[in-house]
């Protein structure tokens, strides 16, 4: 039997057990986000400067991708839930040292090894992938994607609001209690996943040697991964710079305010799964074109339409329409491809997205320490540009081929 029939024998997830590994994937995704509307208040905490505050969520994305890269690739090899068992439980530790540190270089620290262990939202969408129909790839990997959104949602507003009445560490606090339930329910939230599918063999350098082999012989893949590693950047810095935008003397809002319009992205629950739902029909990369051109002109209002906290609100609803559809569409791209495969390519593009990511967290307080509000806005607009540019001429290349 060959690893794709075998993975058709396995039993197939109950609704129940996706909306689980929905929320599942919602918790422990958020541990990254809580800084963005609160970043102002660490720093100010920390006595350092907006330029230097990006080094936190810069190194949690950069560990993150270290860490997929070195050790997401043992799903392919060992159980998925053992390893999001593990992998979870070491999350919670480090939340915790994230609220008990007192110095900047503590915090840090513990931020940039909740990163690198943070790779349970990258195991559960392989894991479910070898377990729905093929015909429903597109709607569940938009509902865990759901779940990424909502983790984020939950963090910004959440940590605006708490930060405002409470101070940046409850956040944190709060974080690890959150984490702590999940630690526990997470054995009862994931089905057992033994399998007879094929799994590679050899030693651990060969299972990462054979990432790079994989990235040789999946170049299609490899361009999904630089367009989501833009699209992340993108959304990195616009809400790493909006959250100092606001709050600045210029327009003197409250983090509570920054909290809120995180709150925008809701509306991305609720077309994310329509649009996976189109992309099912119409397929993965014309969909992707469709969301990248509707994401850059929203993009593109950001300067014109930033200097309110009401006139934000278009921009950041056209753009939280759109964007998460971007990330739908690249995976859809390689996990339709063998089961054997899907985690090792996994690892690969999103090593390539949180390394935009990384760019982006950088990206965004220093240019907007630079260049203000206008300067970010410009380098939105060109990374947008080069996302629709890259989303054209894939969907163009698989028409030709």
């Amino acid at each position: 039997m060959n690893a794709a029939t075998a993975d058709t024998a396995t039993d197939h997830l109950s609704r129940t057990q996706e909306y689980a590994l929905a929320v599942t994937v919602a918790v422990v995704t958020a541990n990254a986000y809580y800084i963005h509307p609160i970043i102002g208040e660490v720093a100010a905490s920390f006595a350092v400067s907006e330029a230097r505050i990006g080094i936190v969520p810069a190194l949690n994305q950069l560990a993150l991708a270290l860490g997929i890269f070195l050790l997401l690739p043992l799903g392919d090899r060992y159980s998925n839930r053992t390893l999001c068992i593990l992998f979870v439980t070491l999350q919670s530790i480090f939340m915790l040292g994230m609220a008990l540190a007192r110095d900047f270089a503590l915090f840090t620290a513990a931020s940039t090894l909740l990163g690198f262990v943070t790779i349970a939202p990258y195991l559960i969408p392989a894991f479910a992938s070898k377990r729905v129909a093929p015909a429903r790839l597109g709607q569940v990997t938009a509902l865990l994607t759901v779940g990424v959104i909502f983790g984020i949602l939950v963090a910004r507003v959440g940590a605006g609001v708490v930060a405002e009445r409470f101070g940046w560490r409850a956040v944190y606090w709060c974080a690890f209690a959150v984490m702590a339930a999940v630690t526990l329910a997470l054995p009862l939230a994931m089905k057992s996943d033994g399998t007879a599918a094929k799994r590679p063999s050899g030693s651990y350098g060969a299972l990462l040697g054979s990432v790079f082999a994989l990235a040789r012989e999946n170049r299609d893949m490899l361009v999904s991964a630089l367009i989501q590693g833009l699209n992340f950047a993108t959304f990195t810095a616009v809400w790493l710079a909006l959250a100092l935008h606001l709050t600045s003397p210029e327009l003197g809002y409250g983090v509570d305010v920054v909290g809120y319009l995180a709150g925008l992205a809701a509306v991305s629950i609720v077309t994310t799964p329509r649009l996976g739902r189109l992309a099912d029909r119409i397929g993965a990369r014309r969909a992707r074109v469709m969301a990248a051109s509707v994401s850059a002109v929203g993009l593109a209002l950001l300067y014109p339409f930033g200097w309110s906290v009401w006139g934000i609100v278009v921009p950041l609803v056209v753009v939280n329409m759109v964007g998460p559809t971007i990330d739908v569409t690249g995976r859809m791209t390689f996990l339709s491809l063998e089961p054997a495969i899907r985690t090792r390519l996994t690892t690969i593009y999103i090593v390539i997205m949180f390394l935009g990511g990384a760019l982006g967290s950088l990206l965004g307080p220093a240019v907007y320490d630079w260049g203000g509000w206008a300067g970010t806005s410009a380098m939105l607009v060109v990374i947008s540009l080069c996302v629709v540019t890259l989303s054209a001429l894939s969907f163009h290349a698989r028409r030709r081929g």
